[in-house]
Formats: C-alpha cells, sequence, structure tokens
C-alpha cells in the first residue's frame, strides 16, 4: 500500500501491515483486512523490519508467495519481528515462513494441493477457529508442506496431504494457516481472518467511511493550509469524490477545472457543469482546450506517447487556469496545489505500491510532466474503488455520480487504437452511448464495473451493408466485472443485449461495420486497451 499522507497516517492508530512476498492475493488481503472495519496497507517484504515496525502497526499479516522458503534468494524475514509483541498471521508462505523461522520444519514432500481442499478442525475452540465446523472447504495453492510446527505452537488443523495446515501460539499471539483464508472459496476464511484481528490481535472495528472522511478532512487542511488549489473534474467518480473532500476541507479556497479536451464520452461535458456543480456548490471555471489537445495528439499512435501527451497538456492548461485565477482573485493566496483522484489500484500499476513492475502509465500517476508546478494532494491514493464510491455517500454526492462506471484520465484518447482524430472520436463517442444506453435499459449497470468501448481506427474490414461491399472499422465492447480493477473477468451479457448493441451501431453509426466482444480476464489482459 502506498504510504499514507503523514497527517492522515498519524491518525490511524490500529493499522494493519500487509507484507507482500509477491503474492497474486496481497491487495485482496488488504481489502478484507478493510472490510473488517480495520485500516490496513502493503509493504514490500524487502521493508526492514525495523520500518515496518516504524509504522506502530497493530497487527502483522505475511501473505503467500510463489517462492518456496528453502531455495536460495526466496524472500525472508528478520526473526525480530516475530518477538516484537506485536500479533502476527502468516498465509502460505507466509505462514511457512513463519514456522522455518521459528524452528519448524518445511518439506517439499512431492504433495501438491491447488484449489478447493477439505480441511479437518482438531481444535474447534481455538483463536482461529472458533465457531467455524469441523470440517470445512479451504483454497489451498502450494507445493512445499509443514510437517513440524515450532515449539510452544499447537496445531489446529490439517488436511490429508498437510499434517500442520494451520498452527497458534496464543501466549506470543502468532498464528498461521496454510491455505489463503482471503478468497470467496475458503468458506469460512473472512471469520477466520476476524478471528485474528479481534480475538488474537485486539482490535476493534471501528474503521469506517467516516473515519476515512474526517481524516483526510484534517490532512487536507493540513497540506494546504491557507493557500488555494483547483482540482481537475473529469466527470469520473474518482474526481468527484476527491474534489468533494477537498471542497468539505477548505470551501472557498478549491476552484474547480473543467478541462473540455474533447476527449469526453457524449453528455458527459454537461453532466460536469450541472449535476457535481449543483450537489456540491463548488466554483467551476471551464476550459475548451479541445483544438490544443487534438492539435498534440495529431499523428501519435503509441499509446504511452498519447497518455504523456494527455497528462503534459492536462497539466500545461491547469497552468493556464493558474495564472486566470490567481489574476482574478488580485493578489490573493497562491494557488499552490493540485487535486488528483489518484487510487491505490493506479499507483499499484504505475509502479509505485509495492515495487512493482510499471505496467503502463496512468493519467493521475506517471503521465505528469517532470517539471510540474504544482503540490499534488491525492486524498484518494490509499483507497479502492468500492471504498471510494462508500465515501462519496458519505459526503452526499448524486448516486448518478457515485455509481458511474470508471473512466480513463486520459479519456476515448485510449480507446482509439491508432491516431486521435475529431471524426474518429465523434464516432466512437457514437457507438459508446449506443452501448451505454442499452447497458442501462437491460439493467446492468450495477452489475457491470465497467464497459470501455474501443476504436479499432487502423483497422478495416470488409463487410456488407445497403447491397453494397464496404470497408468500415470495428468496434470492440470489454464489458468487466471487477471489485476494484486489480483483477476482472469478462461479463458474461445476456445474447440479445448483445445483439441490440451490435446491431445498432452498425446501422446508425458511419463507418462501423462490425462489433466484436472482448472475452480476456484481468490478468492477462488490462481492462483498457491501451
Amino acid at each position: 500500500m502506498p504510504e499514507a499522507p503523514s497527517a492522515a497516517h498519524d491518525a490511524a492508530p490500529d493499522t494493519v501491515l500487509v507484507v507482500d512476498f509477491g503474492a497474486q492475493y496481497a491487495q485482496l488481503i488488504a481489502r478484507r483486512v478493510r472490510e473488517a472495519r480495520v485500516y490496513s496497507e502493503i509493504v514490500p517484504s524487502t521493508m526492514p523490519v525495523a520500518e515496518m515496525l516504524a509504522k506502530n502497526p497493530k497487527a502483522i499479516i505475511l501473505s503467500g508467495g510463489p517462492s518456496s522458503v528453502y531455495e536460495e534468494g526466496a524472500p525472508q524475514l528478520d526473526r525480530s519481528l516475530f518477538e516484537a509483541g506485536v500479533p502476527v498471521f502468516g498465509m502460505c508462505y507466509g505462514f511457512q515462513l513463519m514456522a522455518t523461522t521459528l524452528g519448524g520444519t518445511v518439506d517439499n514432500t512431492g504433495s501438491r494441493e491447488y484449489g478447493r481442499t477439505p480441511l479437518a478442525v482438531s481444535k474447534t475452540g481455538s483463536t482461529l477457529f472458533e465457531g467455524t465446523p469441523e470440517h470445512q472447504s479451504v483454497w489451498m495453492s502450494h507445493g512445499d508442506a509443514c510437517s513440524k510446527a515450532p515449539e510452544g505452537f499447537t496445531v489446529t488443523a490439517s488436511t490429508d496431504v498437510v499434517p500442520v495446515a494451520a498452527f497458534e501460539n496464543d501466549e506470543k499471539k502468532l498464528y498461521g494457516v496454510q491455505y489463503h483464508p482471503e478468497v470467496m472459496h475458503s468458506t469460512h476464511g473472512q471469520q477466520v481472518l476476524e478471528h485474528f484481528l479481534y480475538r488474537g490481535a485486539g482490535l476493534q472495528p471501528t474503521w469506517t467511511t467516516g473515519n476515512i472522511v474526517e481524516e483526510q478532512i484534517a490532512a487536507i487542511r493540513a497540506q494546504v493550509g491557507d493557500k488555494r488549489a483547483i482540482c481537475g473534474l473529469s466527470g469520473g467518480v474518482d474526481s468527484a469524490v476527491a474534489a468533494a473532500l477537498v471542497q468539505k476541507a477548505i470551501g472557498s479556497q478549491l476552484t474547480c477545472v473543467y478541462v473540455d479536451h474533447g476527449l469526453m464520452r457524449k453528455g458527459e461535458t454537461e453532466q460536469v457543469e450541472k449535476d457535481f456543480v449543483a450537489a456540491t456548490g463548488v466554483q467551476l471555471k471551464v476550459v475548451d482546450a479541445q483544438e490544443r489537445f487534438l492539435d498534440a495528439l495529431a499523428g501519435v499512435s503509441d499509446p504511452e506517447t498519447k497518455r504523456k501527451i494527455i497528462g503534459r497538456e492536462f497539466i500545461r492548461v491547469f497552468e493556464q487556469a493558474q495564472a486566470e485565477i490567481i489574476a482574478e482573485a488580485e493578489g490573493g493566496p497562491d494557488v499552490a496545489f493540485l487535486v488528483q483522484g489518484t487510487l491505490y489500484p493506479d499507483v499499484v500499476e504505475s509502479g509505485g505500491g509495492t515495487g512493482t513492475a510499471n505496467i503502463k502509465s496512468h493519467h493521475n500517476v506517471g503521465g505528469l510532466p517532470e517539471d510540474i508546478e504544482f503540490e499534488l494532494v491525492e486524498p484518494l491514493r490509499q483507497l479502492f474503488k468500492d471504498e471510494v464510491r462508500m465515501v462519496g455517500q458519505e459526503l452526499g454526492l448524486p448516486e448518478e455520480i457515485v455509481q458511474r462506471q470508471p473512466f480513463p484520465g486520459p479519456g476515448l484518447g485510449i480507446r482509439i487504437v491508432g491516431e486521435v482524430t475529431k471524426d474518429r472520436l465523434d464516432l466512437l463517442r457514437e457507438a459508446d452511448a449506443i452501448a451505454r444506453h442499452e447497458l442501462t435499459a437491460a439493467g446492468l449497470d450495477r452489475e457491470i464495473w465497467q464497459c470501455p468501448v474501443v476504436l479499432l481506427a487502423d483497422v478495416r474490414s470488409v463487410g456488407v451493408q445497403g447491397d453494397g461491399r464496404t470497408y468500415g472499422h470495428p468496434i470492440v465492447l470489454r464489458p468487466v466485472s471487477s471489485e476494484d480493477a486489480m483483477t476482472a473477468d469478462w461479463t458474461r451479457m445476456p445474447y440479445e443485449v448483445l445483439a441490440r448493441i451490435s446491431t445498432r451501431i452498425t446501422n446508425e453509426v458511419k463507418d462501423v461495420n462490425r462489433v466484436v466482444l472482448d472475452c480476456t480476464s484481468k490478468p492477462p489482459g488490462t481492462i483498457e486497451w491501451e
């Protein structure tokens, strides 16, 4: 988890650290802890133990990972972590690492367990398993097994393959399970996790959206002081909630700027100008920069270059707006801050979360120029998308804004595979509007997390329209279901809805003669095409 602003971090007394050993589920663990109403953040396993303890965690969770604990170069932890008096819960690799570090035995037995596995609980009244059944289904993913628990630990569960599938040491508040309690396939996994948090670590479920709002308002006021800030409204839930938070914190010191860069979807400019202003009462400045963005993007097809150009021009427009706002204020406080709706998944995918590789640059993270003149205010940087929506509801934003599908900062510029032109934008806007209308009419808005509509601008395929041969562009539908965009699966939409969308687009949108469905999960594919 990226570090929170210092004021907000200091205000969170009950923090659980999730130590990431390269697990595909590390972010999910953090989410599950938060669902238990306890604040969590992720740190890399390479962080020295002294730095982890300096964060004053009330509990620590060790994630799974792809390594074997006995392999050369496998991630390790200093024994001092287990002797610091902080409750620790190991999962999968974290469980095995705890076992070997404290004198237990982990070996490659030649038997593996993957997927749903029957677990036999031998101590049903233990700290972890109180109130859960003696036989339950859990999600396993391992090739090594713990055959001997460390001294002082009680074995509380096993499987047909693993003699030590869970152990507990109440005296030292150290616990571990071989399986993944954070995934929904572990039928009592959330209950076991909450037992560790509440019973093992003695934490209280007090972290709520109200806490988030209070902490961030305090942090924003401390950061901004008596200066002024501007915030770019994109029409999306992220920028809307970020702006509403800052507005609540500093009131008239904030001016929201809507940059009409010509890359928005149909009708969204009007929505920003009317709905959001009516809901929050913010000061809004609209800048028409459509020609500027189109000129800057002319001849550019590379997606990363497009992202960086859009990010650069966005900042330049903001600098221009800043000068105008200062002039209008007649020598008032400096406009020194730029508010952004950066989310945790943005930071992770840009390589800023736990030392991960850069998957793609984000408009809110990786696309900013180095000579930026603003100090960033990012009140949502710690949050997942569903938490942002809850904060929006807490702030009283309209349902149409809070439940709006995610939309990328670079807009339709990265939903056109190829050069961005006005004609191509107009074409994509019409196709997108048809898809959104039909999804809403079918009552699928809540079921579908996001449905990017993509124009393959540099591709033409043969078609037959009006008894004539055509060479039109394909339109790609990318409906996905997700909780937080870290992982996603394509949504199985009803065929009749797909048929209506396809028929309307090919009939009503000029130069389109083919509609295709993207049925790729994430991973391996990202949600957006570029």
